[in-house]
């Protein structure tokens, strides 16, 4: 078997993706599904470096069969306690990819095609953009996860490092290391070790939690690439600890030899006149790698490659729209001297502040009555955004809210925060329109049969071709009863709608001939504080 000598400590970066603020309220389709092709890389590196593993470790349990080799058996258990310690976690982590998913779709306990829909011609999540989902399943909720899963990050970082320092502290002498060698061994794995949580960042946030600072208010988009990120973190520790278990017998470790440009954004949605920044790496590499070794490129410009293999990226956001950055690596083998080339595309847009507020039914908040209106602020972080309303009295959160009115005039409301100028919509506020009297028949005036006068009930108030839910009452109204060829008989200061009394006993008497008039009708609605003057009704029977 050809024994390549490959570097001490060999450490995969699959991708890195580190999303630290929150997106605008209207981000784009071209935005989300930028996310959606990165968690697809991250998926498909995890798939390269996996088909990997397994031909080294096939490769390893065949060299041991070998009873020259009999001392290095012990690593054969010990790759596959590493092998299903890290399937298990990935499989963790996918399950609860498969709940957000399903939580945005049908919510039938599993992921199917009515769970997506197509997107520009891709076939994506329908709950993306929603933040209620990851913020309940992951943080806030009765069941929240997010603490389960910062703990099973831990467990799985702790057992693998036992694993490995089981290994050297039973065997490592048997493999020829001296007690020097096995505690810097250890260190060393401990040191490269991908799969974990910093605590520091999130109490450096000034947050509650690490779960609070990771998936908060994040939409479903943003968080399935960073639950993709962790899975490829502990197969990227997996990777580590295999190679390090095959080079102790002499056996073949992974070689990669597939690299690719990355990008770590800031933000994938910048003002104008903000900076755009960025990380750029090199998709797979190796720590043993000089950075002189590395060219990293955007746009065709060359990058400073810092001791890491990373380089840091910026660029004025001076025009508005979507930009696209072409970026390029080159590695070269410090064994080889072979050069391997890689390219990717990264798109970002820049944008403006602006904001909106619209009145979803009509144009001018009514008196009375719940006023919907929709807020947006367009570059403004939704935990930013101020919203404020005089003239009236507002309640909701978020972009959907209600205004209420106690009096006609007007009503300002104001949006600020986060960088945007106060911005002020105002809004006339107007009484209900006056409704319209009729009969309980539907009636206003004309003729009516002597039975269908006698069964009416009374006037009833309607308003017309209003899109609210309000209901106007009579109040009172006057009634003058004509019997035929008689002197009119008023019937007046009637309270309500409803036929009472005289003018119910008035009603029952219809004949042929007979005239009825009712005379200032007043109504209340919703917001009045005195009746007002409407129609009058007039009816012939005949």
């Amino acid at each position: 078997m050809s024994i390549p000598k490959e570097p001490r400590a060999l450490m995969v970066n699959l991708m890195y993706l580190v999303l630290t603020a929150m997106l605008a309220l209207n981000v784009s389709a071209e935005i989300m599904n930028a996310f959606f092709k990165l968690d697809k890389g991250n998926q498909q590196s995890m798939k390269i470096v996996d088909d990997q593993l397994t031909a080294t470790v096939t490769n390893l349990k065949e060299l041991l069969k070998d009873d020259t080799k009999a001392k290095y058996r012990p690593l054969g258990p010990a790759t596959d306690e590493v092998r299903s310690t890290v399937k298990e976690f990935i499989q963790y982590v996918e399950g609860l990819r498969t709940e957000l998913i399903d939580e945005g779709g049908n919510k039938n306990g599993s992921v199917d095609d009515e769970d997506y829909m197509e997107s520009h011609g891709k076939k994506v999540p329908k709950g993306k953009k929603n933040k209620d989902i990851t913020t309940r399943l992951l943080v806030d909720g009765e069941n929240a996860k997010g603490e389960e899963l910062k703990q099973k990050i831990m467990a799985t970082r702790t057992k693998l490092l036992k694993i490995y320092g089981d290994l050297l502290d039973k065997s490592g002498k048997d493999f020829g290391l001296k007690d020097k060698d096995i505690k810097e061994y250890k260190a060393n794995a401990e040191a490269n070790m991908t799969l974990g949580v910093d605590d520091q960042e999130w109490q450096d946030a000034h947050k509650k939690s690490w779960e609070e600072h990771t998936f908060k208010q994040m939409p479903l988009a943003a968080v399935l690439p960073l639950l993709s990120q962790m899975q490829a973190n502990a197969r990227t520790a997996e990777a580590d600890l295999v190679n390090k278990m095959a080079k102790l017998s002499g056996g073949k470790v992974v070689e990669f030899d597939k690299f690719f440009p990355m990008i770590s954004a800031r933000k994938a949605y910048v003002i104008k006149g903000e900076k755009f920044e960025a990380e750029v790496s090199v998709g797979t590499y190796s720590s043993q790698i000089n950075p002189s070794d590395v060219t990293l490129t955007v746009n065709g410009s060359r990058l400073n490659v810092g001791a890491d293999g990373k380089a840091q990226y910026t660029a004025s956001a001076n025009q508005l729209g979507k930009k696209t950055l072409k970026l390029g690596c080159s590695v070269r083998n410090p064994l080889t001297d072979e050069v391997k080339k890689g390219e990717s595309t990264f798109e970002y847009e820049v944008g403006e502040r602006s904001a909106t507020v619209s009145a979803d039914k009509m144009n001018v908040f009514y008196v009375g009555v719940d006023n919907p209106i929709s807020v947006s602020a367009s570059g403004v972080p939704s935990q930013q955004l101020k919203v404020n309303c005089t003239g009236a009295t507002m309640k909701g959160s978020g972009s959907s809210r209600t205004i209420t009115a106690k009096k006609p005039g007007d009503c300002t409301i104001t949006l600020s925060g986060g960088g945007l100028t106060p911005t002020k919509f105002k809004f006339r506020v107007k009484k209900i329109p006056n409704p319209t009297a009729y009969l309980t028949n539907g009636k206003m005036d004309g003729q009516v049969k002597s039975g269908t006068m006698r069964v009416q009930g009374g006037i009833i108030a309607k308003l017309e071709n209003f899109d609210f839910d309000a209901r106007c009452k009579i109040q009172s109204y006057d009634m003058y009863y004509t019997p035929k060829r008689q002197d009119p008989v008023p019937i007046m200061g009637n309270k309500g709608g409803t036929f009472t009394g005289k003018s119910k006993k008035a009603v029952q008497q219809a004949k042929n001939g007979d005239v009825y008039q009712f005379v200032n009708v007043k109504a209340r609605c919703p917001g009045d504080t005195n009746g007002r003057l409407i129609n009058g009704l007039s009816f012939n029977v005949k």
